[in-house]
């Protein structure tokens, strides 16, 4: 892969490399770190299958480009990768395979983390996320393009799921039934934030659909966030799918597969406080369902893609969807045990902003 990667930089940069080689831990697209005189770069071969209209993605990315660039510089906090033509002056190239490859300007100095290291970064990273909504509030959604339909609907993964679903036979796996089981039982909560769209409650905004820990790039050696990358995911949708998902990925202990609850209260903390003031008390009254749901949602992906047979995310052996489904319903059920906690903590917040908002939830 290196080496055909190599090749294709060179549609970019005109010139032969100094060295490419793989960069991060992304489950979708392949990434490569480009190394050459004029200037580093991070070349991505799009999945075709995640991504099939990748002239759509590229829009929707320049489309963020020219809204941030119409902002004075002291209200972007967060760089947003420019986009690197190909020598013939085309956002993507398609290589001979059909496979479609484009260069982003590599954001520098910076690193990602797979790993919180301390409470500061946690309060970076919720104030990173609000800045990102912040930037995006008066950007109309109807100028985004839905390059991933249905992403993040969380019904509509269901009624996938029950589709596939199979008559589990006697001899079937425990763990496999026992996740049927659980999904089985948490049926009649999986509309909550889609009916609440649908009542008008929650509105469409620009969401970044991707927000994992890994994504916010933070100065070396400190902990504060310079970016926000992989934009792919960048789409019309709720901000509760973000907010959701960034704490997924930010507050699961996989050492312990528990839910670090005062890690949550931090991130939510410096979130709401940036993001106050343009969220509504329905918005508050979603975030502790949105909490549980976006995990729940992503485990019943991984263990219907494990049904499938393994072909959407990559896997580093034949049951590792099927263990990671199990991680994040167990990380659900933590969830839950703290619901009470964690909505007193939302509540506190929202109180602290303004007394008509605090909300306890709605389930």
């Amino acid at each position: 892969m290196s080496v055909c990667a190599a090749e294709i930089a060179r549609q970019f940069t005109g010139g032969t490399p100094d060295a490419v080689v793989p960069l991060g831990s992304g489950l979708i697209n392949d990434t490569f770190l480009v190394t050459w005189p004029g200037g580093d770069l991070v070349l991505q071969r799009l999945n075709s299958r995640v991504f099939p209209q990748p002239a759509l993605v590229m829009d929707n990315l320049a489309q963020l480009n020219r809204h941030a660039q119409t902002k004075p510089a002291d209200q972007v906090q967060l760089r947003i990768p420019a986009i690197i033509a190909t020598l013939s002056g085309h956002p993507v190239y398609r290589d001979g395979d059909g496979h479609y490859w484009r260069a982003l300007e590599r954001i520098a100095p910076a690193q990602s983390r797979d790993n919180m290291q301390n409470a500061a970064q946690a309060r970076a990273v919720g104030l990173a996320l609000a800045q990102f909504h912040a930037l995006c509030s008066d950007l109309s959604p109807d100028l985004l393009h839905d390059t991933l339909p249905g992403f993040h609907i969380t019904p509509e993964y269901f009624a996938e799921y029950r589709q596939l679903r199979p008559e589990l036979p006697a001899e079937q796996a425990d763990q496999v039934r026992a996740c049927c089981a659980y999904i089985e039982s948490c049926s009649n909560k999986l509309d909550v934030l889609e009916q609440a769209k649908q009542r008008g409650e929650l509105r469409q905004r620009v969401i970044h659909g991707d927000p994992k820990l890994n994504n916010f790039l933070f100065e070396p050696d400190g902990d504060r966030i310079v970016s926000l990358i992989d934009l792919d995911t960048v789409k019309p949708g709720l901000i509760h799918y973000d907010i959701g998902d960034c704490i997924r990925s930010c507050c699961h202990d996989k050492s312990v597969n528990r839910f670090d609850l005062p890690r949550a209260r931090l991130i939510l903390h410096s979130y709401l406080q940036a993001a106050g003031g343009f969220l509504t008390a329905a918005d508050f009254a979603y975030l502790y369902p949105a909490i549980w749901l976006i995990p729940f949602e992503l485990g019943l992906r991984f263990f219907t893609d494990y049904l499938r047979g393994n072909r959407y995310f990559k896997i580093e052996h034949p049951e590792h969807n099927l263990q990671r489904s199990q991680a994040l319903f167990a990380l659900c059920d933590d969830i839950e045990r703290q619901k009470s906690a964690l909505s007193d903590c939302i509540a506190a917040i929202a109180a602290g902003l303004e007394p008509a908002i605090g909300h306890r939830g709605v389930f």
